[in-house]
């Protein structure tokens, strides 16, 4: 199905409008009572110019700057990364200006079938999880798995995994407490029925002193073994663990639990110009409903913040989390620099040829998957939530780092927005939502959502009830399409030295 538009002026005081469809050089834009006559061949989800610039200055999308001409540009030229550059450098200083972020949205009073565990938190998945304290078990961990899973068939319960790694060892201060954070939250979440812990015995990341940070677990549910300390077969020592915590976790039942208890991550990857007025509107207005209904939501991807981080600052509940936010950001600003590495070096190959030629293009789209809510909390990297409402979280925008830390966090479903399309998935249900048609159509066995539609005719008032309905038959139990797949893994952070 065509497009019914086939460009989009986003906001009013923009210079660009965004082609739905490719444009052919000498076609017409009609737009503000003027034709635009253009004037080279426009791919679909990029930008063309409606007015003339002068070298330097500015170019306006979502009513903000997304960078400068790098020369004298003319009303109907494709604006792209070789004719438009960043404005951003360094670190900033900023200055709170709150405003106020009102949700008036009503209380649907919803529910989805969930687990709820001893502790009072809910689960919306019921597995069985191995996991690693350093890479040197890994063998032994996905052996065990494959075993339990020859055994029981998963009868009663939702899947088994390990997460395997490569860390646990050799690793050196931030490097060695975020992989020890990482761990300690996949063994808290509570998706998880039951976890084995395997240890080695040896490595850095010493198991009495892990299990420690685990704090007053259940202990039916969290079983610690070290490898080392076995006489004789450690894997027939682990089956007999595993075999009862499989028993526990079949006992458990889904049911009705209010919406209010839902956590959700908010990610993007492979984005391209329809992402920032399809999927990521799509997503924010569910953000925003979640949040509304008392939920929770985490945004993260920290560089991609950068140049529409203000939007986010000035939405923060008090002036202690606007100053959090600006440590988050100009902390993640200075590990760029310390690495030699620009701070706006970010659009991806396919991001460019998905129509985003900045950063600052890319941060205006992404920064919509957390809607307009006010910002309740800001999380460092490893940190689980404590904050219902809309979250902060610091993390790079790799897409397996960024979403193991969401999931990490607490969230039980990650929502991935994608225009270049990915398969992968972390510990949760990693929903993916096309921005476009063509990804829909194209890879079906990948695509949870098509926000493509949105182009297609469909309203947002008509897509975002559907939308809310898939999510939460999710959380209730329907799989995402990497669980169908089996595409689940994940990813720790790591900065500094190797031993």
């Amino acid at each position: 199905m065509k497009p019914l538009k086939t460009y989009l002026k986003i906001n009013p005081a923009d210079s660009v409008v965004v082609c739905l469809e490719a444009k052919q050089k000498g076609d017409i834009i009609e737009i503000d009572d003027q034709q635009i006559i253009v004037n080279q061949e426009t791919p679909a989800g990029h930008k063309v110019l409606i007015k003339d610039v002068k070298q330097g200055e500015d170019i306006i999308k979502y009513g903000y700057p997304i960078g400068h001409a790098k020369t004298d540009l003319k009303a109907g030229d494709w604006v792209n990364e070789n004719n438009l550059k960043t404005n951003l450098s360094g670190t900033l200083e900023y200055t709170y200006q709150p405003v106020d972020a009102t949700l008036n949205i009503a209380d649907e009073h919803r529910t989805f079938k969930g687990y709820l565990r001893k502790n009072g938190d809910v689960g919306v998945r019921n597995e069985i999880w191995i996991v690693p304290t350093v890479g040197c078990v890994n063998g032994i961990a996905e052996q065990l798995a494959h075993r339990l899973q020859a055994e029981t068939h998963c009868e009663g319960i939702d899947a088994i995994w390990t997460w395997h790694h490569n860390f646990g060892c050799s690793q050196l201060s931030d490097d060695h407490e975020n992989t020890r954070k990482v761990l300690r939250d996949i063994c808290l979440h509570p998706n998880a029925g039951g976890v084995l812990v395997l240890s080695l015995g040896c490595e850095n990341n010493q198991p009495e002193d892990f299990m420690a940070m685990l704090g007053d677990y259940d202990k039916d549910r969290i079983k610690l073994l070290v490898t080392q300390r076995v006489e004789g077969d450690e894997v027939e020592a682990a089956m007999q663990e595993l075999r009862q915590l499989y028993q526990n976790a079949r006992q458990d039942k889904r049911v009705d639990v209010p919406v209010s208890k839902l956590r959700i991550g908010l990610k993007c990857g492979g984005s391209d110009g329809f992402s920032g007025i399809t999927a990521n509107p799509l997503v924010g207005e569910f953000s925003d409903w979640l949040v509304a209904q008392g939920g929770t939501s985490v945004l993260t991807e920290v560089p991609e913040m950068f140049g529409a981080e203000t939007i986010l600052m000035n939405r923060c509940k008090t002036p202690e989390l606007f100053q959090q936010t600006v440590s988050m950001v100009n902390n993640f600003k200075e590990y760029f620099l310390a690495h030699g590495e620009p701070v706006g070096e970010n659009p991806s190959p396919g991001n460019k040829a998905g129509g985003i030629s900045t950063l600052e293009d890319k941060a205006l789209g992404c920064t919509q998957k957390c809607g307009k809510a006010p910002v309740s909390g800001v999380m460092e990297y490893g940190d689980r939530l404590q904050h219902d409402g809309l979250n902060l979280l610091s993390a790079p925008g790799n897409d397996l780092v960024a979403s193991t830390a969401l999931a990490a966090s607490g969230c039980h479903i990650v929502l991935f927005t994608t225009g270049r399309g990915t398969p992968f998935g972390t510990f949760v249900p990693t929903m993916k939502i096309a921005t476009n048609p063509t990804l829909a159509k194209n890879k079906p066995h990948w695509v949870d959502f098509s926000a493509g539609q949105l182009v297609e005719g469909r309203t947002m008032q008509e897509l975002l009830p559907e939308f809310i309905d898939k999510v939460l038959a999710v959380a209730s139990g329907q799989q995402a399409r990497n669980e169908e797949h089996g595409y689940r893994e994940i990813s720790i952070f790591k900065n500094g030295v190797t031993l």
